[in-house]
Protein backbone atom coordinates (compact mmCIF):
# COMPACT_ATOMS: atom_id res chain seq x y z
CA UNK A 1 0.00 0.00 0.00
CA UNK A 2 0.92 3.98 -0.30
CA UNK A 3 1.13 6.03 2.39
CA UNK A 4 1.78 9.86 1.94
CA UNK A 5 2.79 12.10 5.18
CA UNK A 6 3.04 15.57 5.22
CA UNK A 7 4.00 16.21 1.04
CA UNK A 8 4.73 19.33 -0.07
CA UNK A 9 6.28 19.91 -3.87
CA UNK A 10 6.67 23.32 -5.51
CA UNK A 11 6.95 24.57 -9.14
CA UNK A 12 7.84 27.47 -10.39
CA UNK A 13 7.64 29.27 -7.14
CA UNK A 14 4.11 27.59 -6.43
CA UNK A 15 2.96 24.89 -4.59
CA UNK A 16 1.21 22.66 -6.55
CA UNK A 17 0.65 19.67 -4.09
CA UNK A 18 -0.02 19.34 -0.38
CA UNK A 19 -1.47 16.42 1.03
CA UNK A 20 -0.32 15.92 4.80
CA UNK A 21 -2.17 12.67 4.94
CA UNK A 22 -3.14 10.07 2.57
CA UNK A 23 -3.41 5.94 2.73
CA UNK A 24 -3.88 4.21 -0.50
CA UNK A 25 -4.31 -0.14 0.58
CA UNK A 26 -3.69 -2.52 -1.74
CA UNK A 27 -6.71 -3.15 -3.42
CA UNK A 28 -9.38 -1.44 -5.37
CA UNK A 29 -9.87 0.70 -8.56
CA UNK A 30 -9.51 4.19 -7.21
CA UNK A 31 -10.11 7.42 -9.70
CA UNK A 32 -8.48 10.50 -9.24
CA UNK A 33 -10.08 13.38 -10.60
CA UNK A 34 -10.05 17.30 -10.39
CA UNK A 35 -10.02 20.53 -12.49
CA UNK A 36 -7.00 21.06 -15.26
CA UNK A 37 -3.81 22.12 -12.88
CA UNK A 38 -5.42 20.44 -9.69
CA UNK A 39 -2.59 18.20 -9.32
CA UNK A 40 -3.30 15.11 -10.57
CA UNK A 41 -0.97 13.99 -12.88
CA UNK A 42 1.66 15.31 -10.38
CA UNK A 43 0.28 12.95 -7.72
CA UNK A 44 0.59 10.16 -10.06
CA UNK A 45 4.17 10.59 -10.97
CA UNK A 46 4.88 10.92 -7.74
CA UNK A 47 3.56 7.65 -6.81
CA UNK A 48 5.57 6.03 -9.81
CA UNK A 49 8.80 7.85 -8.39
CA UNK A 50 9.16 10.15 -10.78
CA UNK A 51 8.56 13.28 -8.64
CA UNK A 52 10.18 13.35 -5.13
CA UNK A 53 8.49 15.97 -2.61
CA UNK A 54 9.92 18.94 -1.40
CA UNK A 55 8.63 18.01 1.60
CA UNK A 56 7.24 14.07 3.12
CA UNK A 57 7.52 10.73 2.87
CA UNK A 58 6.11 8.59 -0.16
CA UNK A 59 6.28 4.91 1.20
CA UNK A 60 5.18 2.19 -0.75
CA UNK A 61 4.70 -1.01 1.44
CA UNK A 62 6.66 0.83 4.33
CA UNK A 63 9.46 1.78 1.85
CA UNK A 64 10.35 5.11 0.92
CA UNK A 65 9.75 4.78 -2.78
CA UNK A 66 13.13 7.07 -3.28
CA UNK A 67 15.36 4.26 -2.03
CA UNK A 68 13.76 1.42 -4.29
CA UNK A 69 15.83 0.41 -7.59
CA UNK A 70 13.92 1.04 -11.02
CA UNK A 71 13.91 -2.73 -11.54
CA UNK A 72 12.50 -3.73 -7.78
CA UNK A 73 9.83 -0.40 -8.57
CA UNK A 74 9.07 -1.95 -11.84
CA UNK A 75 8.16 -5.23 -9.90
CA UNK A 76 5.73 -3.07 -8.14
CA UNK A 77 4.12 -0.72 -10.26
CA UNK A 78 3.37 -0.05 -13.81
CA UNK A 79 3.10 3.63 -14.66
CA UNK A 80 1.66 4.82 -17.94
CA UNK A 81 2.00 8.33 -18.17
CA UNK A 82 -0.22 11.16 -19.97
CA UNK A 83 2.04 11.56 -22.88
CA UNK A 84 3.03 8.45 -24.25
CA UNK A 85 6.73 7.82 -26.15
CA UNK A 86 6.46 7.31 -29.26
CA UNK A 87 9.70 4.79 -29.75
CA UNK A 88 10.66 5.00 -33.90
CA UNK A 89 10.08 1.49 -35.81
CA UNK A 90 9.46 -0.21 -32.42
CA UNK A 91 6.57 -2.69 -33.50
CA UNK A 92 3.82 -3.43 -30.55
CA UNK A 93 4.44 -6.70 -29.40
CA UNK A 94 8.25 -5.07 -28.96
CA UNK A 95 6.56 -2.69 -26.98
CA UNK A 96 4.52 -5.40 -25.00
CA UNK A 97 7.65 -7.07 -24.13
CA UNK A 98 9.51 -4.27 -22.52
CA UNK A 99 6.79 -5.09 -19.89
CA UNK A 100 9.08 -8.20 -19.22
CA UNK A 101 12.45 -6.80 -18.30
CA UNK A 102 11.74 -5.61 -14.72
CA UNK A 103 11.73 -9.38 -14.21
CA UNK A 104 14.13 -10.95 -16.68
CA UNK A 105 16.58 -8.15 -17.30
CA UNK A 106 17.94 -7.82 -20.97
CA UNK A 107 20.31 -11.13 -20.63
CA UNK A 108 18.75 -13.79 -18.21
CA UNK A 109 16.68 -16.38 -20.84
CA UNK A 110 13.02 -15.94 -21.30
CA UNK A 111 10.56 -18.21 -19.95
CA UNK A 112 7.32 -20.02 -21.32
CA UNK A 113 5.37 -17.98 -18.78
CA UNK A 114 6.83 -14.47 -20.57
CA UNK A 115 5.48 -15.67 -23.64
CA UNK A 116 2.15 -16.50 -22.10
CA UNK A 117 1.78 -13.24 -20.74
CA UNK A 118 2.86 -11.11 -23.49
CA UNK A 119 -0.37 -12.98 -25.45
CA UNK A 120 -3.01 -12.58 -22.45
CA UNK A 121 -1.75 -8.82 -22.22
CA UNK A 122 -2.15 -8.23 -25.82
CA UNK A 123 -5.92 -10.26 -26.14
CA UNK A 124 -6.87 -8.01 -23.05
CA UNK A 125 -6.32 -4.96 -24.74
CA UNK A 126 -7.26 -5.92 -27.89
CA UNK A 127 -3.96 -5.36 -29.75
CA UNK A 128 -3.36 -8.82 -30.91
CA UNK A 129 -4.05 -8.09 -34.29
CA UNK A 130 -1.63 -5.07 -34.40
CA UNK A 131 1.31 -7.40 -32.76
CA UNK A 132 3.24 -7.10 -36.27
CA UNK A 133 2.51 -3.03 -36.75
CA UNK A 134 4.81 -0.29 -35.66
CA UNK A 135 3.85 2.24 -33.58
CA UNK A 136 4.06 5.12 -35.69
CA UNK A 137 1.61 3.72 -38.23
CA UNK A 138 -1.41 3.06 -35.53
CA UNK A 139 -3.86 5.56 -34.28
CA UNK A 140 -3.17 7.33 -30.71
CA UNK A 141 -5.68 5.12 -28.96
CA UNK A 142 -4.49 2.00 -30.32
CA UNK A 143 -1.18 3.03 -29.02
CA UNK A 144 -3.03 3.72 -25.73
CA UNK A 145 -4.02 0.02 -26.03
CA UNK A 146 -0.89 -1.15 -26.74
CA UNK A 147 0.83 0.78 -23.86
CA UNK A 148 -1.86 -0.97 -21.52
CA UNK A 149 -1.17 -4.48 -22.51
CA UNK A 150 2.37 -3.65 -21.96
CA UNK A 151 2.03 -2.55 -18.23
CA UNK A 152 -0.57 -5.99 -17.98
CA UNK A 153 2.39 -7.63 -18.88
CA UNK A 154 4.63 -6.18 -16.69
CA UNK A 155 2.56 -8.10 -14.16
CA UNK A 156 2.75 -5.98 -11.56
CA UNK A 157 0.54 -5.85 -8.13
CA UNK A 158 -0.14 -2.11 -8.62
CA UNK A 159 -1.33 0.07 -12.11
CA UNK A 160 -0.70 4.01 -11.86
CA UNK A 161 -2.64 5.13 -15.58
CA UNK A 162 -2.62 8.78 -16.35
CA UNK A 163 -6.18 9.79 -18.62
CA UNK A 164 -5.89 6.46 -19.55
CA UNK A 165 -9.06 7.04 -21.86
CA UNK A 166 -8.35 10.32 -22.90
CA UNK A 167 -7.39 8.75 -26.87
CA UNK A 168 -10.50 6.22 -26.82
CA UNK A 169 -13.56 5.81 -28.59
CA UNK A 170 -16.37 5.28 -26.22
CA UNK A 171 -16.63 1.77 -27.14
CA UNK A 172 -12.92 0.83 -25.83
CA UNK A 173 -13.58 3.67 -22.86
CA UNK A 174 -15.98 1.07 -21.57
CA UNK A 175 -13.74 -1.93 -22.39
CA UNK A 176 -10.75 -0.34 -20.71
CA UNK A 177 -12.83 0.68 -17.69
CA UNK A 178 -14.05 -2.93 -17.27
CA UNK A 179 -10.60 -4.02 -17.82
CA UNK A 180 -9.36 -2.50 -15.39
CA UNK A 181 -11.98 -3.61 -13.34
CA UNK A 182 -11.33 -7.03 -13.93
CA UNK A 183 -7.91 -6.70 -12.85
CA UNK A 184 -8.40 -6.01 -9.10
CA UNK A 185 -11.07 -8.37 -8.89
CA UNK A 186 -9.84 -11.54 -10.05
CA UNK A 187 -6.05 -10.84 -9.72
CA UNK A 188 -5.85 -8.77 -6.70
CA UNK A 189 -4.32 -6.06 -8.26
CA UNK A 190 -4.54 -2.18 -7.32
CA UNK A 191 -5.64 0.30 -10.07
CA UNK A 192 -5.16 4.01 -9.66
CA UNK A 193 -6.37 6.05 -12.71
CA UNK A 194 -6.60 9.93 -13.59
CA UNK A 195 -9.94 10.54 -15.58
CA UNK A 196 -11.62 13.53 -16.16
CA UNK A 197 -14.96 11.73 -16.80
CA UNK A 198 -16.81 12.00 -13.71
CA UNK A 199 -19.32 9.33 -14.79
CA UNK A 200 -16.74 6.85 -15.85
CA UNK A 201 -15.69 7.19 -12.27
CA UNK A 202 -19.47 6.99 -10.65
CA UNK A 203 -20.08 3.86 -12.73
CA UNK A 204 -16.04 1.91 -12.07
CA UNK A 205 -14.33 3.47 -9.26
CA UNK A 206 -14.27 1.83 -5.70
CA UNK A 207 -13.14 4.93 -4.24
CA UNK A 208 -13.21 8.37 -5.51
CA UNK A 209 -9.82 10.66 -4.88
CA UNK A 210 -10.63 14.47 -6.04
CA UNK A 211 -8.31 17.01 -5.89
CA UNK A 212 -8.89 20.54 -5.84
CA UNK A 213 -5.54 23.40 -6.17
CA UNK A 214 -3.14 20.33 -4.81
CA UNK A 215 -5.54 19.40 -2.22
CA UNK A 216 -7.15 16.49 -1.11
CA UNK A 217 -11.16 18.33 -1.58
CA UNK A 218 -13.12 14.71 -1.42
CA UNK A 219 -12.02 10.97 -0.76
CA UNK A 220 -14.63 8.17 -0.25
CA UNK A 221 -17.08 6.07 -2.53
CA UNK A 222 -18.77 7.33 -5.30
CA UNK A 223 -22.02 7.61 -3.41
CA UNK A 224 -20.56 9.87 -1.06
CA UNK A 225 -19.09 12.11 -4.40
CA UNK A 226 -22.31 11.95 -5.57
CA UNK A 227 -24.35 13.23 -2.01
CA UNK A 228 -21.61 16.11 -1.88
CA UNK A 229 -23.58 19.44 -0.82
CA UNK A 230 -20.73 21.36 -2.79
CA UNK A 231 -20.43 18.92 -5.99
CA UNK A 232 -20.47 21.50 -8.09
CA UNK A 233 -17.15 23.59 -6.98
CA UNK A 234 -15.30 19.92 -7.80
CA UNK A 235 -15.21 21.49 -11.58
CA UNK A 236 -16.62 24.82 -11.24
CA UNK A 237 -20.29 24.31 -12.89
CA UNK A 238 -23.56 23.18 -12.08
CA UNK A 239 -24.44 19.31 -12.34
CA UNK A 240 -27.52 17.59 -12.02
CA UNK A 241 -27.45 13.79 -10.65
CA UNK A 242 -30.04 12.19 -12.73
CA UNK A 243 -30.80 8.54 -11.13
CA UNK A 244 -31.88 5.70 -13.33
CA UNK A 245 -33.91 2.25 -12.11
CA UNK A 246 -31.19 -0.23 -11.34
CA UNK A 247 -28.15 1.53 -13.45
CA UNK A 248 -25.74 3.56 -12.29
CA UNK A 249 -26.78 7.45 -12.11
CA UNK A 250 -25.47 9.92 -14.04
CA UNK A 251 -23.86 12.87 -14.14
CA UNK A 252 -24.58 16.30 -16.45
CA UNK A 253 -24.16 19.82 -16.86
CA UNK A 254 -26.99 21.24 -15.63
Amino acid sequence: MYQLKNITLHRNGHEVLHIEQLDLPANGLTVVLGHNGSGKSTLLKMLAGQFKPDQGQVLLNQTEISRLAPRALAKQVAYMPQQIPQPALLQVRELVELGRFAWRGFWQPWQADDQQRIQQAMQAADVSHLAEHALDEISGGERQRAWLAMLLAQNANMLLLDEPSSALDLAHQYQLMTLLRQQTEQHTCTVIAVLHDLNLALRYADRILALRHGRIWFDGTPSELLNHPKLDDLYGIALDILPREGKHPVAVVA
